[in-house]
């Protein structure tokens, strides 16, 4: 069901397909990837979003992340937050000097420079000799890519012992459905791997008198961290919220 009628539905359509940093179907992922490979502090993107037709993420590179809002786009105007705008061109304008705040981190952004779906390449290759005499010893099996699981976080964390209660500070890693902690980062060897398959619930703690303290229930165990900020905790929080969700929906 369109979210707006046919004579603003073919307005915006023909705004976006002059629009130099509408990047269509782009994935979250790659967007990240884009953003923290070749743009700068303040570089943005517009993209497709996941909710559906009228839906579209803005991708903004704030230092060594990338935070992303949604825009909806109902009858003739583009929703941001508590804003409206008639076109894109009025949306860049009003935050051409007035910074984006993130409300979950509090980060403040400014959209300093578009980054364009349509990048120039020198036409200069490489050939290919496809038969080599060389034997690498891989089959086709090993050509098969592994991309890194999205949503993935490490940090160092508070953790409180299981039988003497004293609190050490250690290294977390999370990937995919693990959630590892190691004596220090520069340990290879974790002391101890955590399935999140097997966690029924990931919440902010206040029963041990400790700020920014949450815990991981586990059938045998509570697992209680703390983060140096509360925005830390939180996000630790979410993103071990959103795998549990993700694992119920697998289910």
């Amino acid at each position: 069901m369109s979210f707006h009628s046919d004579a603003s539905n073919e307005d915006l359509s023909d705004e976006l397909e002059t629009l130099g940093w509408y990047h269509y179907d782009l994935s979250r992922h790659a967007a990240e990837a884009l953003l923290l490979s070749n743009g700068t502090d303040g570089s943005y993107l517009l993209r497709n979003s996941n909710d559906g037709p009228g839906c579209f993420a803005l991708s903004v590179r704030a230092k060594d992340s990338v935070k992303h809002f949604q825009v909806t786009r109902r009858d003739n105007a583009y929703i941001f937050g508590f804003n409206e705008f008639s076109s894109f061109q009025d949306f860049i304008s009003h935050f051409a000097n007035q910074p984006l705040l993130g409300s979950d981190a509090g980060t403040l952004m400014v959209l300093k420079c578009p980054y364009p779906w349509r990048v120039e390449e020198p036409s200069i290759y490489e050939s290919v000799r496809v038969h080599t005499a060389i034997q690498s010893g891989r089959t086709q099996n090993d050509l098969v890519a592994i991309a890194p699981a999205l949503g993935t976080k490490e940090g160092y964390l508070v953790k409180q012992g299981a039988f003497v209660k004293s609190w050490k500070q250690r290294w977390f890693t999370l990937n995919r459905y693990e959630l590892k902690y190691f004596k220090d980062k520069m340990c290879e060897e974790p002391i101890r791997t955590l399935d999140l398959r097997l966690c029924s619930a990931v919440q902010f703690d206040y029963s041990q008198d400790r700020v920014n303290c949450f815990c991981l229930v586990f059938p045998d165990r509570t697992f209680y961290a703390c983060a140096k900020t509360g925005v830390e905790a939180d996000e630790w929080i979410k993103i071990l919220q959103w795998k549990l969700s993700q694992i119920r929906k697998g289910r």
